[in-house]
């Protein structure tokens, strides 16, 4: 059988300071299995190409031969032409660290040509406290990189974003007319350049099937562009698409002419699909060989067991077939394969001063799983009953951490972005446990629950382990609304989970929600006040408020009466149909509080203005808060379960083994434990017998990460002296409990 060769695309736009993983997964899945895969991130490539001195040269030259309306500010940027010409590239250097030393003449000096986006730069000091040398100067070059994208977008690229292009025809498009009047208009100048790199890629692989990632409504425009150019220069190619987009606003579509440009729209995890239509392929080349060809190889029908897809069959109609076949499963994917993506030449950008965001935009980061799917699923807002929230698997410890390993080999990018829906906090902990047994030494972070089941210890496990910081959704800070959400917590209980991570250095992100069904103005202003002491108590460091959006494939779209609101459009189309309108006629005018929201938020962040009234962030009357003023202060003084009560919860000791010292004379009968640790030592003088059972407890702990000692078990070989239970309220004990031994 002929094996096809395979060319990935991430089309424009994602991210620009790292890959999006999607075509990684498929590409190590695929390798995994004898195909050959080439992959390509053409988002980043398109960036690299216009901000560079030969691109900008030809988007100054085409605003100037065009019959642009411009704007004071474009006038400004045309008469710095000279400037941006000769800084772009070594801008562009530096953000791709490698030339660092450009960050003086980026702060100190007008090095840099500067146009709206630097109106507000004499906050930067304010905003960004004692930031460093370069960082601010990442900020300022990407300000000069916003000044140019908004260049762009009032003239040659007006569907130009950094993280989008042409987003707008993707979103809420029920039918396809809009967006198949915009390919079939001539290319701009981004199209252009972006059809150049297809063009050049394909001579150099010479595929004979193209798959398309498309995670969101911004990569849709960009991914029919370069399969409508795949169809004009090589119309035996097969197309492929998927990802999140088709995943949420495809799964109905009935439209024909989205197939002139892709042969195969895959839904849910790609794997099972692609070795569906990959095994085909691969036997309708052989069956074509064996035929005179007469006709192109799309013009030879074959039947195939393809699951979760959609075609244009032999009458013109979209037919959707999935034979029953198993999924592929969680452990059996792959390890994502990044190996032929260009990694040095990434961007690292720092846009907002949103520290959690920032994390999203700034440094390299390998993109994997812990667990597919969610192990709650229950969030009446969230799309739960989707395959890639309501399928939950999860793989061995100790096969995440292989593929971990190999990924840094490969990349030599130790830094780790878990892109879960929600991690499984004992998932994590026995990741945690596995990467400290094999010192594997990576920096992550990740999206979770605030559940209680991140303990304080489980905490300071994930951080020991590398976790720099989580995102959390506390969503709308009422009880009432998150019962009627079905979140699974409560206020108080995310204030203790979230003091936890921030006592074990990690930095915690909440994401907040507005807007949610019978939601009243009182429940938004009591909201903003938890949100309020949360900051003022220092247990989260980042949020974002988000407004409620409905979704068909939600708990709330699939019952809007239930949640007391009513869906009132769009009607389903024959393109996409995901995002919905809704009356909300027992809640508040939700518009109205955005703007002050995001004020306050904003001010909080960077601990400005915390004891301000609440109604003096809106330009509206709003009633005072009912919520007492000391409420997540009361539920971190609630006392916890003493240890004796934790019998059942395996020891585990960050530290080193002590060194043990019996004291001869006056002193017999004492021992002397001594603690080497990386930021200090120190010492714990108890009984002989204590210090040679505490010995030899510790010494197994730091050895031996297999055996689960629980403390029942270490209170069976507990020196007679003293109850096991008043030792564990003893100094020593709790010495111990402070330097690093935790009870998971």
């Amino acid at each position: 059988m002929t094996s096809p060769t395979v060319l990935l695309i991430t089309p424009p736009l994602t991210q620009l300071n790292t890959p999006y993983p999607a075509t990684a997964y498929i590409k190590g899945f695929l390798g995994g299995r004898g195909y050959a895969v080439t992959q390509a991130d053409l988002g980043l490539e398109l960036v690299l190409k216009l901000f560079s001195k030969a691109g900008l040269t030809r988007v100054f030259a085409e605003i100037e031969t065009g019959s642009f309306k411009l704007s004071d500010n474009v006038r400004r940027m045309l008469r710095l032409k000279n400037s941006y010409l000769s800084t772009v590239e070594p801008v562009v250097r530096f953000l791709q660290n490698k030339d660092s030393t450009l960050a003086p003449r980026i702060c100190h000096s007008r090095y840099l040509p500067e146009a709206s986006r630097f109106d507000n730069v004499a906050d930067l000091e304010t905003a960004f406290g004692t930031m460093g040398l370069t960082d601010q100067a990442r900020h300022l070059a990407t300000l000069y990189l916003e000044d140019l994208g908004d260049l762009l977008k009032e003239t040659v690229g007006p569907q130009f974003g950094f993280s989008r292009y042409a987003e707008k025809l993707g979103m809420s498009a029920t039918t396809f007319d809009e967006l198949h009047a915009a390919l079939q208009t001539q290319p701009n100048l981004l199209d252009e350049l972006l059809l150049e790199l297809l063009d050049d890629l394909v001579a150099r692989v010479q595929p004979d099937v193209v798959g398309f990632t498309v995670p969101f409504p911004g990569n849709l425009y960009g991914a029919l562009r370069l399969a409508g150019r795949i169809k004009q220069t090589s119309p035996a190619t097969y197309t492929i698409m998927g990802g999140g987009y088709p995943n949420t606003e495809l799964r109905n579509i009935k439209e024909p002419r989205f197939f002139d440009y892709i042969d195969f729209l895959t839904l849910d995890d790609g794997e099972g699909p692609w070795l569906r239509l990959l095994e085909a392929i691969s036997g309708q080349e052989e069956r074509h060989a064996e035929q005179s060809a007469v006709a192109p190889k799309h013009d030879v029908l074959f039947t195939a067991q393809f699951q979760r897809t959609f075609l244009r069959n032999a009458a013109g109609e979209v037919e959707y077939i999935n034979h029953p076949q198993p999924d592929i499963p969680h452990p059996e994917v792959g390890t994502p394969d990044y190996s032929d993506l260009p990694l040095s030449e990434y961007l690292s950008v720092i846009e907002v001063l949103n520290p959690m965001h920032r994390l999203w935009s700034d440094g390299r980061w390998n993109k994997l799983t812990v667990a597919h799917g969610c192990y709650w699923k229950r969030c009446s807002f969230c799309d739960v009953t989707l395959d890639y929230i309501g399928r939950y698997e999860t793989a061995p410890s100790a096969l995440l951490a292989d593929r971990i390993e190999q990924i840094v080999a490969q990349t030599g990018q130790t830094g780790f972005h878990f892109v879960d829906e929600a991690a499984p906090p004992l998932a994590l902990r026995d990741l945690a446990i596995e990467l400290l047994k094999r010192r594997t030494g990576i920096t992550w972070w990740g999206n979770i629950r605030f559940e209680k089941t991140f303990s304080p210890d489980l905490c300071r496990l994930l951080a020991a382990s590398g976790c720099i910081a989580v995102s959390g959704g506390l969503e709308v800070a009422s009880d009432r609304l998150l019962a009627l959400m079905e979140k699974g917590v409560t206020i108080a209980q995310v204030a203790r989970v979230t003091d936890g991570f921030t006592q074990a250095g990690v930095m915690v992100h909440a994401y907040l929600m507005y807007g949610f069904p019978t939601q009243t103005t009182q429940e938004t202003v009591d909201s903003l006040e938890i949100v309020r002491q949360l900051f003022e108590t220092g247990i989260i460091q980042s949020g974002y408020w988000h407004r409620f959006s409905m979704t068909a494939h939600s708990p709330v779209g699939k019952n809007p009466a239930k949640y007391q609101v009513a869906a009132v459009g769009p009607e389903p189309g024959p393109f996409a149909w995901n995002d919905l309108w809704h009356d909300d006629p027992t809640g508040t005018d939700h518009g109205q509080f955005g703007p002050g929201l995001a004020k306050a938020l904003y001010n909080y962040l960077h601990g400005v203005a915390l004891h301000e009234p609440l109604g003096s962030w809106f330009d509206f009357r709003v009633p005072k808060t009912t919520v007492s003023r000391n409420v997540v202060a009361q539920a971190l003084q609630e006392p916890t379960k003493p240890d004796f009560a934790k019998q059942n919860l395996r020891l585990f000791w960050l530290g080193n083994a002590p060194e043990l010292r019996l004291e001869t004379g006056k002193k017999s009968g004492r021992a002397l434990l001594t603690f080497y640790e990386q930021a200090e030592d120190f010492e714990l003088k108890v009984p002989a017998a204590l210090g040679s059972w505490l010995n030899d407890l510790l010494i197994r702990l730091s050895t031996d990460y297999d055996t689960k000692i629980l403390l029942k078990d270490a209170a069976r070989d507990f020196p007679a002296g003293q109850p096991f239970e008043r030792f564990l309220e003893s100094e020593a004990w709790l010495t111990l409990r402070e330097k690093g031994l935790l009870l998971l």
